[in-house]
């Protein structure tokens, strides 16, 4: 092999490990949701401004905020089998390089925010980067197994975050949206943590299946389901949405309740991990139903 070759594989493998570290599938749905909220904020197109820099801006800033969770985190990251192949534990980057490349998303992301969108939405932002890169990394995951509870209004906030942008306020109906994610967030992560419940227990993680046992975790996971059910019910009685969410809106609610029920009857990890799957799925399909029926 020459050094050529050597020096191109380095930089091949410096290249994906930065891009692994912005937690790219996460930060997709995270844009994807924020740019939902963009176009429900306006009766017709998004204006060009805040929709290319609003997007970009909230994107960035996500990558920031995952960055910083993968520094604070290596340490744990290292001791699970599902995460001990990410950038730092496996050593592809050291911290410094990492800490460097997160501020500098996130000034890029905040500079673009203010100047070029609005300092609400920047302020917003910046909140919902502090509330998921240090206040739940660092407090609320190592301190209470409501962790995932507390901590997911971080993960809720961009449909927030692209409405405002468009808008410049904080709107109920934005809100409503901010809800949907909030209450889906523990039954989504709930069903990961009963199936690598094995994992946070040697990581020393106080997920609610490590703490509180796996068949406790998998009722709250129907309670939750349930409650998700009704909460995505209220875009269409506030009038924010019509006829063709709701029915969407409806199958999905009871597919994901069905994986949970199964889930809670078998005690299978393998279902948990396909409720876990459709779960991602199901916020997808949710907010594009959204998208479309705002249009038709």
């Amino acid at each position: 092999m020459t050094d050529q070759t050597i020096d191109n594989t380095m930089n091949n493998i410096g290249w994906k490990s930065y891009y692994e570290l912005c937690k790219p599938k996460v930060v997709m749905l995270i844009i994807f949701t924020a740019v939902v909220g963009m176009f429900l904020s306006v009766p017709g197109m998004v204006p060009w401004q805040p929709l290319i820099f609003g997007t970009i801006g909230i994107g960035l800033a996500a990558s920031s905020a995952a960055a910083i969770n993968h520094f604070l985190d290596q340490k744990y990251d290292a001791k699970m089998a599902r995460t001990k192949g990410r950038p730092l534990p496996h050593g592809d980057l050291n911290g410094k390089q990492v800490m460097g490349f997160a501020l500098t998303l996130g000034f890029i992301a905040m500079a673009i925010l203010v100047f070029l969108v609005n300092e609400l939405t920047a302020f917003l932002t910046f909140l919902s980067l502090i509330g998921y890169a240090v206040v739940y990394t660092i407090y609320l995951k190592h301190a209470t197994p409501q962790n995932i509870v507390i901590g997911g209004a971080a993960g809720a906030a961009p449909p927030v975050l692209g409405w405002c942008a468009v808008t410049g306020t904080i709107d109920p109906h934005a809100l409503l949206l901010f809800l949907i994610i909030f209450i889906w967030t523990p039954p989504h992560f709930w069903a990961l943590a009963v199936a690598r419940r094995d994992e946070y227990a040697k990581a020393d993680i106080p997920m609610l299946p490590v703490t509180h046992g796996a068949d406790f975790t998998r009722l709250h996971i129907v309670f939750y389901t349930v409650l998700l059910i009704l909460v995505s019910i209220l875009p269409f009685l506030t009038g924010m949405s019509g006829l063709f969410y709701l029915i969407i809106a409806v199958v999905l609610g009871f597919t994901f309740l069905y994986y949970a029920v199964l889930l809670k009857k078998t005690a299978d990890d393998v279902i948990a991990m396909k409720a876990f799957w459709f779960s991602i799925v199901y916020l997808m399909v949710l907010f594009a139903a959204l998208l479309i029926d705002h249009y038709i």
